[in-house]
């Protein structure tokens, strides 16, 4: 289960990586707006 922790303190999983890409996108989206980052980034940054 792919994982990343946001430097808010927040850890994300999903269950494949699309799932995991979603979420990271959605947290940013309601909780840092401005920040975006790839697919790619997100899934570089995951655990």
């Amino acid at each position: 289960m792919p994982s990343l922790r946001c430097p808010c303190d927040v850890t994300i999983r999903g269950a494949d990586d699309d799932e995991l890409v979603e979420k990271v996108q959605e947290h940013l989206a309601a909780e840092h707006p401005g920040r975006e980052y790839s697919r790619e980034e997100i899934l570089f940054m995951a655990m």
